[in-house]
């Protein structure tokens, strides 16, 4: 096989894989809306994860052994500590939410995670670059546009915003901690522990606020939204956004977080007839932006002090 042939055919796994990431996570906000139609928000989410936990694990344990499960206490602990972030204070929020506002606009507020981050790094005094900064500015006055009477739409209201915003935070702590303390070396590992940590955390969280499962009020719809959920948005876009950042530049995985709203967007409009109106097409637009800004700059930044190509290639 000439290299030409090769380089082309990984090219076209790459943006196969991005492309999966683009329509899959960006499907999901969908996905959470129709499942939470007639089930509780958490208790769906603890089945979520639950689930893909339990099959991610199960994978791992027949095609690898016992091996990829070898960590220390701490480890374990670190990786539970992200999944409750991630998932029960982040996901829990975004079903929440989405009882009071459209999945498009929820997508659009969970996009500004990447500006909540750029925050957390100026709390531990870690200065990013000034245009970073710019567009950290930008994004928020594109989230406070949105918040300003709920998103402008009948079906949203301050409630959710303010709910899908704590999740934000949640889930940018989450990210944040998670290259600071001890985790589990296997990613797959890491990645069943935080399922499972999480689903029952949103578990304990929903029998706590009193959500109760009726199995014979919850529809075909939403029991079909919630495989859709396991196996594909946890399952297949987990594995193909790991496989990503092993395999192409974090400059072009990362698009996906302006990418995923715009998506989560339009299947609202077009499978649930959610109204998007001008000023969340406008405040949407807005953060995204910011979020480019963010992205970008932070790009550059890596670049420039990233190490000389033959020394990542010596070192994979």
């Amino acid at each position: 096989m000439s290299s030409n042939t090769a380089d082309s055919r990984r090219t076209l796994m790459v943006w196969s894989a991005l492309g999966i990431v683009y329509v899959v996570w960006g499907s999901t906000y969908l996905g959470i809306r129709i499942a939470i139609e007639t089930m509780p928000p958490l208790f769906h989410g603890s089945l979520r994860f639950v689930c893909a936990a339990l099959l991610l694990a199960g994978f791992l344990l027949v095609t690898k052994g016992l091996a990829p499960f070898r960590m220390t206490l701490k480890q374990a602990g670190g990786a539970a500590l992200v999944g409750l972030l991630l998932l029960t204070g982040g996901n829990g929020m975004v079903a929440v939410a989405e009882q009071h506002i459209s999945s498009g606009l929820a997508a659009l507020l969970v996009a500004s995670v990447p500006l909540w981050l750029v925050l957390l790094r100026l709390a531990v005094r870690d200065r990013p670059a000034m245009l970073t900064l710019v567009g950290v500015l930008v994004g928020f006055g594109g989230v406070a546009a949105l918040s300003l009477n709920g998103g402008g739409g009948e079906s949203a209201g301050t409630t959710g915003i303010v709910v899908i915003l704590l999740g934000s935070v949640s889930w940018s702590i989450g990210s944040f901690l998670s290259s600071r303390i001890p985790m589990p070396p296997n990613v797959w590992t890491a990645s069943a522990v935080e399922m499972l940590a999480g689903g029952v955390g949103l578990a304990l969280v929903g029998a706590t606020v009193g959500e109760r499962f009726d199995v014979s009020a919850v529809s075909g719809r939403s029991w079909a939204a919630l495989v859709y959920l396991v196996l594909v948005g946890s399952l297949v876009g987990f594995t193909a956004y790991t496989w990503l950042l092993g395999n192409a530049p974090i400059s072009l995985v990362s698009t996906y977080a302006y990418v995923n709203p715009i998506v989560a967007v339009i299947l609202g409009v077009l499978v649930v007839n959610e109204h998007v109106t001008v000023q969340i097409v406008l405040g949407g637009l807005v953060i995204l932006i910011g979020v480019a800004l963010v992205v970008s700059t932070e790009r550059r930044a890596r670049a420039r002090s990233a190490p000389a190509p033959e020394t990542v290639a010596a070192s994979n």
